[in-house]
């Protein structure tokens, strides 16, 4: 029988817990238990709270996991960016597990996860420019290998998914914001209202969605002040034409700024094969759509996660688990810590903005 890496994630509010087998990769369990409808009620995620949950779950799932507990070879736990509150949930059994069952530690960057969240049950294919949007980070990466992994270009406010998230909430259409914008915005008009493209020039290669947010809250505001909110008919058409045209220009934004991306060191990129979008915000079909299509006009293949694996869990902190444990790439139990933001992917990450 084939050794397994068990993998923990906790870095937000998705408490989850996976076996992969490390020769062939295979993921043979997997689950994971949200916290969406808990925090729903506050429009956002609140650490306190999203850490008792994690405390009550990841125990639950870990129960399943008994009977295969004897051919785990190591652990695999998210120890960065995320909630600090909730990181420590998961370290907390994942030192516990590996002291128990006498195998070593690997500390996992979630960011690095979603980027093999595209490589579940497979070898990983490098080069690649990645564009990798959440609700906390949105940033154009340049991956070469495991280790040559570097950052071109990042949010320098909201991240994409959070901006959903603001905008859902701005309209009253509650938490999270991502699934429930798209929704609206499929009945809408996208080319109703005229909102500003964010750093419309090449002068900034970076992202920034607080302005286009700032727009869409001048409409809502408008709107009201016409009473707006009390006609429930309007209310739904305006809602439709005003997610449609922030989804439209919020994913516009992207795309200009991943064209750039193509063009500058063009001799070195049009080698490349492959383009790929990952986090869960990439979940978005009408930001798939479109990249499909630029990824089209620029002979790329574009590659992406299944849907079930986009937002943070624990199957892609055990994919990364494997490259580590093959590497001997191992922590210390007593000296590995969380960390809330992103420095690096590894030591070997370097970021250049």
């Amino acid at each position: 029988m084939q050794g397994l890496i068990l993998s923990i994630e906790s870095s937000c509010d998705d408490s989850s817990i996976a076996l992969t087998q490390i020769i062939d990769k295979k993921l043979i369990f997997h689950q994971k238990i949200s916290q969406e409808k808990e925090h729903s009620n506050y429009g956002g995620v609140v650490p306190e709270l999203a850490s008792r949950l994690h405390a009550e779950a990841l125990p639950l799932i870990l129960e399943k996991t008994k009977p295969f507990l004897e051919r785990v070879q190591a652990v695999a736990i998210t120890t960065e960016p995320g909630l600090n509150i909730t990181l420590l949930e998961g370290l907390m059994m994942a030192k516990t597990l590996a002291f128990c069952l006498n195998v070593p530690l690997i500390a996992v960057n979630h960011l690095k996860g979603h980027l093999y969240s595209l490589f579940l049950e497979k070898e990983a294919i490098f080069p690649l420019g990645v564009l990798l949007v959440s609700g906390g980070h949105t940033m154009l990466i340049e991956a070469k290998s495991f280790h040559e992994i570097k950052i071109v270009a990042r949010s320098i406010d909201d991240s994409f998914g959070e901006s959903f998230d603001k905008v859902a909430k701005m309209l009253d259409l509650g938490y999270p914001g991502g699934p429930v914008v798209e929704k609206y915005a499929k009945n809408g008009n996208a080319d109703f209202f005229k909102l500003p493209l964010p750093l419309n020039s090449r002068a900034k290669f970076a992202f920034s969605f607080s302005g286009l947010k700032n727009a869409v809250r001048l409409e809502i505001e408008k709107f009201k002040a016409k009473g707006g909110f009390e006609d429930r008919e309007k209310l739904e058409i305006f809602r439709a034409n005003l997610c449609a045209s922030f989804q439209k220009v919020a994913c516009t934004h992207l795309l200009q700024k991943c064209k750039i991306f193509f063009e500058e060191n063009k001799s070195q990129r049009d080698s490349w094969e492959h383009f790929a979008i990952v986090g869960g915000a990439s979940a978005n079909l009408f930001l798939r759509e479109e990249l499909q299509k630029m990824c089209e006009s620029y002979t790329k293949n574009l590659l992406l996660a299944p849907l079930e694996f986009c937002s943070d869990n624990a199957a892609m902190i055990g994919r990364v688990g494997i490259e580590s444990y093959l590497r001997e790439e191992f922590s210390s139990p007593f000296s590995v810590k969380t960390k809330p933001k992103v420095d690096d992917f590894n030591a070997n990450f370097s970021e250049d903005i």
